[in-house]
């Protein structure tokens, strides 16, 4: 079975203005105050930020750099689960951690996705390998011959030595071939990401551009000092406790 590369595209488009719409609709609901109670004030003072624009640069991009890895990660194990159901068979799983499952050649797979291979630590790791295991007994436990075989998929990267032990680790190519039997796959799923980038990312920018202009503009008023930036007050904010706020 191979996937009409037609509804492929068409899936992909439909989806990626999802992912674009998600992008305008976190920044629309951002609060200057939240922002900067999650972010480091030591490491931009390190830095020698001067200007309250340059600093409320910073703070947004690395917020929005994480946001929107986790958004395009979400997009991406849809997009998984999308193309091994067609192929397949492939729904997401109703175990915990696992997210996807599938038949293949007898055996039954059960699939934990992530973006790229340095996706954790090895108490993360180890949380994963547990969640394998208790998905597998669940499945033998309903047939005690069936053939469980767990898999770290990574959408993007190389893993070149994919057998851990106790599971496999698939990253780029291989991921995508293994879902889709298709060795191409992860080329295929690039080209119809750029629809309507320019037009999605031009309506993102002019947010992003207001947003930066009311952050500096409140930025000024609230932790500026005629016209320098009292890190004191911002870290009082940021890291002080209750009482020392009021002061």
């Amino acid at each position: 079975c191979v996937i009409d590369e037609n509804i492929l595209i068409e899936y992909v488009e439909t989806h990626i203005e999802i992912f674009h719409n998600n992008r305008i609709m976190n920044i629309s609901n951002l609060k200057l105050a939240n922002i900067l109670k999650h972010k480091n004030p030591y490491l931009f003072r390190a830095k020698n930020i001067l200007t309250a624009g340059e600093l409320i640069k910073n703070i947004l991009d690395a917020h929005l750099s994480s946001a929107e890895e986790t958004m395009f990660g979400e997009f991406l194990e849809t997009l998984a689960i999308y193309i091994c159901g067609m192929i397949y068979g492939g729904v997401k799983s109703s175990s915990p951690g696992i997210d996807l499952e599938f038949n293949k050649e007898n055996k039954r797979y059960i699939v934990s996705i992530k973006s790229g291979p340095n996706w954790g630590n090895s108490r993360q790791t180890a949380k994963m390998i547990d969640d394998f295991n208790r998905a597998a007994r669940i499945i033998r436990s309903n047939n005690k011959e069936t053939t469980v075989i767990a898999i770290n998929g990574c959408c993007y990267g190389k893993d070149d030595k994919p057998d851990k032990g106790s599971y496999y680790k698939l990253c780029g190519q291989r991921f995508w071939e293994f879902i889709s039997g298709d060795e191409e796959m992860y080329t295929k799923i690039i080209i119809p990401l750029s629809y309507k980038a320019k037009e999605k990312n031009d309506n993102f920018y002019a947010e992003y551009a207001k947003l930066i202009n009311s952050f500096t503009a409140e930025f000024i008023q609230d932790f500026c000092d005629k016209g320098i930036i009292n890190w004191n007050k911002l870290l009082k904010f940021n890291s002080g406790k209750a009482d020392s706020n009021k002061s």
